[in-house]
């Protein structure tokens, strides 16, 4: 646990550097759960994440004791940027190993903040290991999450916090190495003891889940996911340490719990996050953590560096996850008239037509037969499901198998 005064001395050290997000009420999550939602909006600060914290109590706490070619770190994107720029305003270079999957965005970004770009490593394990052999060479190391000062940096969100909501209840934070959520816990069990800290992971890479439950700091196999942030697959020893001494909970998320949380925030709060920043309100919304009615709880939205093509991607399977969104296949006779009766009859219904493929020359098809492939927006579920009901009534042998 790191004591609350290194943590306050943090957020003096760091004050000029960073910006004091706000913490916002949600009255439409509010209404949705039945208690009073807070947002830790993480993705306001200065280079779209939290990160900048620990990367900047860690470069500014120790600056005269830097490596003569700066400092060195691995991250697949977040703490890249946040390393780039303190690094920067401090007037020294900073060399960053990413894994090959991080995002090119993330690349650029970093690239744009000052840092040096090193591509090497299948997971972000292996990153670290290539930063660690470049230290040799006369730069600081600087671990991305497993750093005594990045974890009190981390912790200044929890002054913040608090510093605006003193009798929050509960406290819901992303985890991926451990960082944030150790900084956030030590601060929080020091100001207020009652206050629940909850961590959530992405089922896609459990290693804080699994440690923990394993009562040991374990490396877990990992699968792509949209949260790739939190994509971490062993707990830092400090962090874990920390953890199961002020964590009270770690819960899991799927990949489609998140893709709609980010979706949900994006409607109904404006707010766009990145899928680890999305994980406290995909907890929320699965049930994976249930809050007490009229209770207040703090959700951290850590992060809001998403990929557009991502973020299509996301909105597009989060309309169809909801039934916002109906594709299907119609087989029609190919004469005139056909497809204006059919798209007649989805008109009336109210349905958006999006996306329309028409295949007179399709395989195993009758040749006086063209199938139509058809996306529609819909108002949900329900509409879904009258849709489907009128059409098959007009006589339209529908599939779903898109």
């Amino acid at each position: 646990m790191i004591p609350l005064e290194k943590i306050k001395k943090a957020a003096r050290l760091i004050g000029e550097m960073i910006v004091r997000t706000p913490l916002v009420h949600s009255p439409a999550l509010s209404r949705m759960f039945g208690g009073d939602i807070f947002l830790k909006l993480e993705n306001l600060q200065k280079t779209g994440s939290f990160k900048i914290r620990g990367a900047a109590n860690r470069i500014l706490s120790g600056i005269d004791k830097l490596g003569p070619s700066g400092v060195v770190t691995a991250s697949a994107g977040n703490h890249a940027q946040g390393v780039a720029l303190a690094a920067k305003k401090a007037g020294v270079p900073a060399t960053i190993v990413m894994p090959e999957w991080a995002s090119i965005t993330k690349q650029e970004a970093t690239r744009a903040y000052g840092g040096e770009i090193i591509i090497s490593g299948r997971s972000l394990m292996e990153s670290i290991e290539k930063a660690r052999e470049l230290a040799l060479e006369g730069r600081t190391f600087i671990h991305p999450f497993d750093d005594l000062r990045v974890i009190a940096g981390q912790g200044t969100v929890a002054i913040e916090i608090f510093g605006d909501l003193s009798d929050a209840d509960m406290i819901i934070v992303p985890v991926g190495g451990g960082g944030l959520i150790s900084g956030i816990a030590s601060a929080s069990k020091a100001i207020r003891t009652e206050t629940k800290i909850i961590g959530i992971q992405s089922i896609a890479c459990p290693s804080a889940y699994e440690s923990l439950r394993k009562g040991q700091a374990v490396m877990v196999d990992s699968s792509l996911s949209i949260a790739d942030g939190i994509n971490v697959r062993k707990p830092g020893k400090f962090n874990f340490r920390i953890m199961q001494e002020c964590v009270d909970d770690i819960g899991l998320v799927k990949e489609e719990d998140i893709a709609a949380a980010v979706l949900m925030l994006l409607e109904r709060n404006k707010i766009l996050a990145e899928g680890a920043g999305a994980v406290p309100l995909a907890a929320l919304m699965s049930g994976a953590v249930r809050i007490k009615k009229g209770s207040k709880t703090v959700l951290v939205i850590s992060g809001g560096n998403l990929d557009s093509p991502l973020l299509g991607r996301i909105v597009s399977r989060g309309l169809s996850n909801s039934g916002r969104i109906m594709r299907f296949v119609v087989r029609l006779d190919d004469v005139p008239g056909a497809l204006s009766g059919l798209l007649a009859l989805v008109a009336s219904l109210k349905a958006n037509v999006l996306h329309i493929m028409h295949h007179r020359g399709a395989r195993n098809v009758p040749i006086y037969t063209t199938l139509v492939e058809l996306e529609i927006e819909t108002r949900g579920p329900g509409h879904v499901e009258e849709i489907t009901g009128r059409l098959k009534d007009a006589g339209y042998d529908i599939e779903f198998d898109l």
